[in-house]
């Protein structure tokens, strides 16, 4: 049997406005209060502990359904499945990662999920150990990143009493989160055959809920109350064989119920194809079946291929380039530029949306016309051939954002290197160490940072100007970028770089660098990533901190221009003192330091595994 309790957010007795439905699922129904069957026998494999016994069950049942990565923030209510987890990480099936505070925990889970494309699990104690993981749990469903909440938490009995670290847990991520389960505690000694089909249920329905089976993915939360023993030794665990666990169940899908679209190339050339954060590779495709410009972000996994146009924001604001367009299909969820938002609120603009993973369907144009038309579609399939005329409007645009871009700064002159003349020799060397002395500013770093990273690399960048940086000016390359572009938040962005690059060394075969590039502000705001326990996996990962002293992309505010320079300072760019160096190394991190480009393009190949690379920038 089920039942539905309704949850406040607040004092259980007192009246709320808001309620969280969720459902207690009952994991030992009809079993006498102690939990012992009424033969009196404990069932097989009692460890002492029902909370033992279930912990173990569940994760043994969370492995089978295709999660094998379990993160956990160490706490007393969650014990049992702390030390059952270690248990059967070390018979196989599943791998722990223990992050120090929950915040961290929750973003690492998150890297995890971005580069496996399956769900981990985050188990946490209860209290506020749980509220922790909201910034986290808010990216992972703006995003569609599939994740499980595990919280631990106090058995019905001692819930609304006043207890020690008991709130209302189920439901305490609002709307972020659809898919809730109180689950009660258990009371049954052992798991048996009817115990076991019960978690494998509940385990199933909720990992389904996180990878889109049936709507969008994103995070879901399964609560679990455990009561005293909270848990028992385990003198070992029966592991979970690699051919019982099914990776593709809990693989990442975009199922919506939404028609395709069945698109032609137009008579007159006059489509753009716009890709997003997330937009995959599908963009490209349908950007070169249909003959139009791809205007991919970095972090669109589109960022490639014959059409692409990197200058894309100065072409949009030209009347001869982004006039022109009459039709936009958009692929994922585009937030670097406030260019491509207004092209989609033009009325004279059609626009093709493709439903991506993230909770809200990117629709720019009802912000100002709240009756827009836009075609919302699951996908898009391109008939009919392309022509001259098709070819000329790609060759347009992408001739003019290569003009726009230029060929960047002139590198030495390579004809010099090798002429007779000892004179041009001399002058070659001379440019060569000119530029090499040369200070470094945010368009050179994101693209050294871009040029050192390959297909078997990963890159991250944070939600600071650089990322804008490197949108205007790095050209197509097929690599794999991340960024928390969900709510694009400075949060634990350095702590998603290590799940990511945690997951990338699970990959077999793969042995490449994950970098993740950000500001000094949002490197300060995740310092507790750096912090790993001793007897954690450290991930090969390059930290590259641009520090422009405080928060630069506050500065191009249009308030800059209006209010007194010292009080943007104070309260908006917030730059910090502190010594970057002094701080990494004592939390065990390699240090390097880049100040100009020959340094930047020594220590980006640094054979370092954990290295932090502060770069300062010039204005």
């Amino acid at each position: 049997m089920t039942r539905t309790r309704t949850t406040r957010p607040s004092d259980p007795s007192k009246n709320s406005s808001t309620t969280a439905t969720t459902t207690a699922a009952p994991i030992a129904d009809g079993a006498p209060a102690d939990g012992v069957p009424a033969d009196g026998r404990a069932a097989p494999g009692a460890s002492g502990s029902p909370a033992t016994d279930f912990a173990l069950a569940f994760l043994q049942e969370l492995a089978r359904a295709g999660v094998t990565d379990v993160v956990v923030s160490p706490g007393s209510r969650s014990q049992a499945l702390a030390l059952a987890a270690v248990a059967l990480e070390r018979a196989g099936g599943i791998s722990v990662h223990v992050r120090l505070d929950e915040r961290t925990a929750g973003f690492f889970a998150l890297g995890l999920a971005v580069e496996s494309g399956r769900p981990a699990a985050v188990v946490t104690t209860s209290g506020t150990a749980v509220a922790n993981l909201h910034p986290a749990v808010l990216e992972a469903h703006h995003s569609g990143v599939p994740m499980i909440v595990v919280s631990a938490d106090r058995p019905a009995e001692l819930r609304g009493i006043g207890s020690n670290q008991t709130t209302v847990q189920p439901g305490m991520f609002g709307p972020a989160v659809a898919f809730v389960r109180d689950v009660q505690a258990p009371s049954t000694h052992g798991v048996d055959d009817r115990v076991r089909a019960t978690v494998r249920a509940l385990v199933r329905e909720a990992v389904a809920a996180a990878a889109g089976h049936a709507g969008q993915p994103g995070p879901v939360q399964l609560d679990l109350a455990f009561r005293e023993p909270l848990s028992a030794g385990l003198d070992g665990a029966e592991g979970v064989p690699d051919a019982d666990i099914d990776l593709e169940f809990a693989r990442r899908r975009t199922t919506a119920a939404l028609p395709e679209a069945v698109l032609t190339p137009d008579d007159e050339p006059a489509t753009v194809v716009i890709a997003g954060h997330d937009a995959g590779v599908d963009a490209e495709r349908i950007a070169w079946e249909l003959g139009a410009p791809l205007l991919a972000e970095v972090s669109s996994g589109a960022r490639f291929g014959r059409n692409a146009v990197a200058a894309y924001r100065d072409l949009l604001r030209d009347a001869s380039f982004g006039g022109r367009v009459r039709r936009a299909v958009v692929l994922g969820h585009p937030t670097l530029s406030r260019e491509v938002p207004a092209l989609l609120q033009r009325a004279d603009v059609e626009t093709v949306v493709v439903r991506g993973a993230g909770a809200d369907v990117y629709d720019p144009a009802r912000a100002s016309r709240p009756t827009a038309t836009t075609q919302v579609v699951s996908g898009v399939r391109v008939t009919g051939p392309t022509g001259p005329a098709h070819r000329a409007w790609v060759g347009r645009w992408v001739t003019a954002s290569r003009s726009l871009l230029g060929g960047g700064d002139a590198g030495p002159d390579l004809e010099a290197k090798r002429s007779a003349d000892r004179a041009e020799r001399n002058r070659f060397l001379k440019d060569e160490v000119a530029l090499r002395r040369r200070p470094v500013d945010r368009a050179m770093l994101a693209e050294a940072v871009w040029g050192a990273t390959w297909p078997h690399d990963r890159l991250v960048f944070g939600a600071s100007q650089i990322i804008r940086e490197a949108d205007m000016t790095v050209p197509g390359k097929k690599i794999r970028v991340h960024a928390n572009r969900g709510l694009a938040g400075i949060d634990g962005t350095v702590s998603t770089a290590l799940g990511i690059a945690t997951a990338l060394e699970a990959t077999a075969g793969t042995a490449g660098t994950t970098r993740v590039v950000v500001g000094d502000l949002t490197f300060l705001h995740d310092l507790g990533g750096l912090v790993t326990g001793t007897e954690e996996h450290r991930p090969r990962l390059q930290v590259v901190v641009g520090n422009d002293g405080g928060g630069a992309i506050f500065r191009g505010l249009e308030v800059a221009a209006t209010t007194a320079p010292e009080d943007m300072r104070r309260m908006m760019t917030t730059p910090q003192d502190v010594d970057v160096e002094r701080v990494v190394t004592g939390l065990g991190w390699e240090y390097r330091r880049a100040e100009t480009w020959g340094d930047l393009e020594r220590v980006l190949t640094d054979p370092a595994e954990r290295v932090v690379i502060e770069v300062p920038l010039a204005d």
